[in-house]
């Protein structure tokens, strides 16, 4: 007799695969760039495959009912698209639009096989509730936050979306805006830095040695303050810096007490500029010349005021001077001042203007956009500018603009030309290419222009770099990288110390701002890597250029700025 009696069985879920797809894919986007820069764009692109995976696995290979495998996939899609029109400005327009579908697909991916780990003995009711329960909460959360920027391995700085912003717990204060009155002794005539890199644009420091053992003699803070949000660096004079910054609706140029890190005056324009990734503010540096400082704001205003009191002598919105779409960092170029003529880079378009009146004397033609600022160079004799935008370097003469030569050389142009003799340039590309060493010599038939080499075996990117005795220091990611001069070879490789940095070219010592708001002396010799000190000096993400008078070392960032005396040697 046949027993017709069924026992009702449910196949138990198989989550192996997909614990194993999402270790797989977080280890490749989170753990391997700690361990190799050079891997973050395979692990961005590796979260898609292994979020791929994923749903293959779900759908073929989970043995979940069939009600269960094909349900996530629509709620997702929904989900995540309901989610996406209510993001917070800052994660819908971060990393070109795609930081959501960056970030949200791994986060969604862990939380769906955590889901069907923790429900594998759930009821059936019960595990369909939870599954669109977690499907909604990882993507609903991202409405409830904010990033205030990222660093330069896209690690996003994240906050509730409800939670006061530095620049707003600042403007909080009753005295942000409080001046102190300042003596004669605080106005010198001497430039101690004239603006962006110093006095030659080229972060090099001559006759200044300092103490290098920091465990017997550490630098002392003077001072340290909130500032406004900006990626702007200093201009010294006597007692006296200045800097650019963003408060509210207003960009301004700041001038501070050297000693305390006092306000002495402020000069405020309406306007206001923010992006995604380095946030409000301002992106260039002032310019010293003589009595009077030169800025340009992130939006085109080109500023010139009396250094001593703040007093407006001259304005000009520069950007209406020409037809270019302001790009997605804003204007960031430092004025440069080259006998009576200001000059300055709208994105990728170069302007000149007389320095008594404001009245523009030339410009330029647009090849494209540009992070950098024009630069000061003599060649084979002739004074000439020259400036890197997205179509490659041209040389300008100072007086008419007239081009003098051109190197077409396509690549994203941030970090500063570099001369290294009398007819040798170092110019950069950007990540993926690197540096290039050129020469460039005068003849009787035009300008000569030859290509010595290229290396990706240093690659600047945002952080500029140094020639010294025969060799180049700079970036390489995050670390510092040593490269001969002759052949664009690497010597050596090492630190995690990405940044800006400053060479102290009597002493052969790198003194560089790390991206982490830390202070580091590296050796500037090609023997070997060698740190010799590390400091905590600011916090959170710093990527503006540190500034040097004397033996007082200034450095800030979007939220805070201090000082520290560092100690000379007794020699």
């Amino acid at each position: 007799m046949k027993n017709n009696n069924k026992t009702n069985t449910i196949t138990p879920v198989r989550v192996w695969p997909g614990v194993v797809l999402v270790v797989l894919q977080w280890a490749l986007r989170y753990v391997a760039p700690i361990i190799e820069p050079e891997t973050i764009i395979i692990g961005v692109f590796g979260v898609l495959v292994f979020g791929l995976g994923i749903v293959v696995w779900w759908i073929f290979f989970s043995r979940a009912p069939r009600f269960e495998k094909w349900l996530p996939i629509p709620l997702t899609i929904i989900s995540l698209y309901l989610t996406y029109q209510i993001l917070d400005k800052s994660i819908a327009t971060a990393n070109m639009n795609l930081m959501f579908t960056m970030y949200s697909i791994p986060v969604m991916c862990l939380a769906f096989v955590a889901w069907a780990v923790i429900s594998r003995n759930f009821s059936q009711r019960l595990r369909r509730i939870t599954m669109v329960i977690t499907i909604i909460a990882a993507s609903g959360f991202w409405a409830l936050i904010r990033t205030d920027g990222m660093d330069a391995e896209v690690h996003h700085d994240f906050a509730w979306r409800w939670s006061k912003t530095a620049e707003e717990r600042l403007l909080a204060k009753k005295d942000h805006q409080q001046t102190i009155s300042t003596d004669s002794s605080a106005i010198s005539p001497l430039v101690e830095w004239s603006g962006f890199r110093g006095k030659n644009r080229d972060g090099i420091v001559y006759n200044l040695q300092i103490e290098t053992d920091w465990k017997k003699t550490s630098p002392a803070k003077l001072w340290q303050k909130q500032i406004g949000p900006g990626c702007s660096s200093f201009a010294i004079q006597g007692n006296m810096i200045y800097t650019q910054e963003q408060r509210g609706e207003n960009e301004m140029v700041t001038c501070y007490s050297l000693k305390t890190g006092d306000l002495i005056w402020l000069h405020s324009d309406s306007t206001r500029f923010w992006d995604a990734h380095a946030g409000a503010g301002p992106r260039s540096t002032p310019t010293l010349f003589e009595s009077n400082v030169y800025t340009l704001g992130a939006t085109g205003i080109l500023n010139v005021l009396d250094a001593s009191t703040g007093k407006l002598i001259w304005t000009r919105n520069a950007a209406n001077d020409t037809k270019v779409t302001i790009p997605g960092w804003g204007y960031t170029s430092s004025p440069l001042i080259v006998d009576s003529t200001v000059l300055i880079a709208i994105s990728g378009q170069i302007l000149a203007y007389n320095i008594t009146t404001g009245k523009p004397r030339w410009s330029g033609n647009d090849g494209g956009e540009s992070y950098s600022s024009p630069q000061l160079f003599t060649i084979d004799g002739i004074k000439q500018i020259l400036y890197t935008n997205k179509e490659g370097l041209t040389s300008y003469n100072p007086i008419n603009g007239n081009i003098l030569w051109a190197l077409k050389w396509p690549g994203v142009r941030v970090v500063q030309p570099a001369q290294i003799d009398e007819t040798s340039i170092l110019i950069a590309a950007d990540e993926r290419i690197g540096l290039r060493r050129i020469t460039v010599k005068n003849s009787e038939n035009g300008w000569i222009i030859k290509e010595q080499w290229t290396t990706n075996k240093i690659r600047p990117d945002y952080n500029d770099f140094v020639v010294h005795k025969g060799y180049i220091y700079g970036f390489e990611g995050p670390s510092i990288t040593c490269v001969d001069i002759e052949n664009g070879n690497r010597i050596w490789k090492g630190g995690r110390l990405g940044g800006q940095l400053i060479l102290l070219a009597d002493q052969d010592i790198l003194l560089i701002l790390t991206e982490k708001g830390d202070i580091a002396l590296v050796k500037a010799s090609p023997d070997k890597f060698e740190e010799l000190a590390l400091i905590p000096a600011i916090k959170g993400k710093t990527w503006n250029h540190p500034a040097i008078a004397g033996n007082i070392f200034l450095v800030r960032n979007t939220e805070e700025m201090a000082a520290f005396k560092i100690p000379l040697t007794s020699i």
